[in-house]
């Protein structure tokens, strides 16, 4: 009986280190650089640094963007403003200061020639 012990005993120890050999084999091959999980996440990796890299150049953009967009924007509050004064101005002047006294006769605008010094022959 004892034998027979002995005998399953080494069986199992026997079949326990073949099961363990395949699955050192397997776990090698799943973390091989080329073609396993480990050459996976190795691409993932370096895919992540590019993304890094560009998602901060993107960053760094927009940034800029927006700080010439307000300063785009203040200018154009500045000159709205200064707008809104010319026209508040404008409604304070008389009716006829809108016309100038030449555009008042009745004939219309009068167009004259004027001879400059060096044309004359």
């Amino acid at each position: 009986m004892e034998l027979i012990a002995d005998i399953l005993l080494v069986a199992g120890a026997l079949g326990a280190a073949f099961y363990c050999f395949i699955l050192g084999r397997r776990l090698s091959r799943l973390n091989d650089l080329e073609t396993g999980v480990g050459g996976a996440v190795a691409v993932l990796s370096v895919q992540v640094d590019d993304l890094t890299k560009t998602l901060e150049a993107a960053r760094s953009t927009a940034g800029a963007s927006g700080e010439a967009l307000e300063a785009l924007t203040d200018r154009a509050e500045a000159a709205a403003k200064q707008l809104e004064l010319m026209v508040a101005s404008m409604h304070d002047l008389p009716a006829d200061a809108e016309k100038p006294a030449e555009t008042k006769s009745p004939l219309g605008p009068i167009f004259r020639r004027h001879e400059s010094a060096g044309a004359s022959q």
